[in-house]
């Protein structure tokens, strides 16, 4: 399973240790996970998504499968101009990741949308 990467790397002085200082940094709010069916609506899905990045700045799609992935490009791609109506010009920022799923591995199509 893949796993994130730190969002900051402590600031310790050689005089210094990591319990003596203030944090330094502040760690985003953890996107919503919206996931995706090949029976899933791309319009309510697209409006999801617009109402995610309005609310926390980012929306995290996940879609397992070739319809599931189609049906949530699509909704990325409506999403999109839901946010351009508002002056948000959304980017999508596509990877594969693996999941677990009934004890059994997946590969899964994860899509993050954000303010460009």
């Amino acid at each position: 399973m893949q796993t994130a990467p730190p969002r900051y790397a402590p600031l310790i002085d050689d005089n210094e240790t990591e319990e003596e200082l203030a944090p330094v940094a502040v760690v985003a709010k953890r996107s919503d996970i919206l996931k995706v069916s090949s029976r899933s609506r791309p319009s309510a899905v697209a409006g999801a998504i617009a109402g995610v990045v309005r609310e926390s700045g980012r929306a995290e799609v996940q879609a397992i499968g070739a319809g599931a992935a189609n049906q949530a490009i699509k909704a990325v791609a409506i999403a999109r101009d839901y946010l351009a109506e508002t002056g948000i010009n959304a980017v999508c920022l596509p990877s594969f990741i693996d999941v677990v799923i009934d004890d059994e591995d997946r590969t899964a199509l994860r899509m993050i949308v954000e303010p460009r």
